[in-house]
């Protein structure tokens, strides 16, 4: 299992004005945290929760359909592309490039066993889109297209543009080089993938975009390109297990979670890193940003009155942000908390041959490049420890299908026991809705009219 390191939060060692003292609140909230896990798993089953997510684990059927249409597929494609933006991409991004081999993209077809590239297409920028699909060979490339609504602007623009030019070249077979991820019943993607006949997934009811990386809207992808989802379900149901304790000195996500929002609301640190020591969790950074952020930057409560809450999230690397933040992070506004990711055993060990003997760097021969990064790691964590700056540390045996789906699932049951301990819906993204609105507006959508109006007349005042 996974494990959380949180000495460093308290004020034994960072002090009474920047630390917690951890015994003591786990104390204080212990009844609150039981109650906080117990409901949550009882309203799980309930339509309209939005809380789904948590038997995703256990969906065998969903399991069996997509190794049925992986294996089905298998040898057809040299490239697999996603199309989709937020919860659509960056838990798909986060996971291929945590399991593949480093530059997947880059290996020969011999060195990727025969399985395809794999290129998540998660953004509208006009001059990356043109640049990826000239390169691409569509005729070889399956895309699998994935929006809830079908109505998401981004994704949808994408796939038309990408749906054109399939069928210039494939003629009406372009079909069989389309998987749709979308709503079972309802949306325009439903409504067109029925109409032109493509194989389609489903995003399952009450699954947030931000908390369905183990739906099929990441399970297809990973399955595409040979990761192992067995692995990946049993490390969900093994967290998940331990996860439903309702004891907080025996519940990771509880326990991390209460630490940031005491953080937060007692110490002033409102700010939240996530800075792995490894490469190959780089992007879970960026899934994490959009989790934290979306689930708890809220105004109002439940009972409606204006709160405006919410930790910020920001993206780091170790050891390449040492040399970029940390001088932030030490001399800068005590007001973040930092949460390393440290990986006990890497697939590989990379010594340093002893050269240069003579000079200032001599003493680096014969150790190994994963000393010195786990030196990096520790030495960082006591400096910013000297200058009583909090920090956590989670620590996976090694990064594989059942660690990181672990982690994963881990930072999602974290992110909505703080939901409840802000006592805000994490579920719901109002503030992206009114943004969504206006982009419809301003592209002509029909029944957006009036907002089009409002939106143009707002526009010309700050610009005027």
């Amino acid at each position: 299992m996974i494990s959380l390191d949180y000495r460093n939060i308290d004020q034994s060692v960072i002090g009474c004005e920047n630390g917690l003292n951890i015994k003591e609140e786990f104390l204080n909230y212990k009844d609150r945290i039981t109650s906080i896990i117990a409901n949550l798993n009882k309203r799980k089953d309930k339509p309209g929760q939005w809380l789904q997510w948590l038997n995703l684990g256990y969906s065998e059927e969903t399991l069996w359909y997509v190794k049925e249409y992986a294996s089905m597929v298998q040898g057809r494609f040299d490239n697999i592309l996603v199309l989709g933006i937020g919860g659509s991409a960056l838990g798909g991004l986060a996971v291929t490039e945590a399991l593949l081999k480093p530059y997947w993209n880059l290996l020969s077809p011999e060195q990727r066993n025969g399985l395809p590239r794999i290129f998540f297409l998660d953004n509208i920028d006009p001059d990356t889109m043109t640049g990826l699909l000239d390169i691409l060979d569509l005729s070889k490339t399956l895309v699998n297209v994935i929006t809830k609504s079908g109505s998401t602007a981004e994704t949808m623009s994408q796939f038309m543009i990408v749906k054109d030019r399939l069928e210039k070249e494939l003629g009406d077979n372009y079909r069989y080089n389309v998987v749709a991820t979308t709503d079972k019943k309802t949306g325009i993607l439903r409504q067109i993938a029925e109409q032109e006949g493509y194989k389609t997934f489903v995003v399952p009811d009450d699954v947030g975009g931000r908390f369905s990386v183990f739906s099929s809207v990441g399970l297809l992808p990973f399955a595409l390109v040979g990761i192992d989802i067995d692995e990946i379900t049993n490390g969900i149901k093994d967290m998940d297990l331990a996860l439903k304790n309702t004891d907080i000195n025996e519940n990771i996500a509880a326990q991390n979670a209460l630490i940031h929002y005491l953080m937060d609301t007692q110490k002033g640190k409102n700010m939240s890193v996530m800075m792995p020591y490894s490469s190959r969790l780089k992007y879970v950074s960026d899934w994490f940003a959009q989790l934290w952020a979306e689930s708890l930057g809220k105004n109002k409560d439940k009972e409606g009155n204006d709160v405006c809450v919410g930790p910020t999230p920001i993206k780091a690397l170790g050891a390449t942000d040492q040399h970029s933040q940390i001088q932030l992070y030490n001399e800068g506004p005590n007001n973040k908390v930092i949460n390393f990711i440290r990986v006990k055993e890497f697939d590989n060990n990379l010594e340093i041959p002893p050269i240069f003997e003579y000079t200032g760097i001599g003493y680096l021969g014969g150790k190994t490049i994963n000393q010195l990064l786990n030196a990096e790691a520790d030495s960082t964590k006591v400096v910013l420890s000297d200058f009583q700056r909090p920090n956590v540390t989670i620590t996976l045996e090694k990064v594989d299908g059942y660690n990181v789906a672990q982690l994963l699932y881990m930072l999602e049951v974290q992110t909505a026991i703080a939901g409840e301990l802000y006592n805000i819906d994490a579920f719901n993204q109002p503030g992206v809705e009114q943004a969504k609105n206006y982009t419809y507006a301003l592209m002509g959508r029909a029944g957006y009219e009036e907002s089009a109006q409002t939106i143009k007349e707002k526009m010309a005042l700050t610009q005027g």
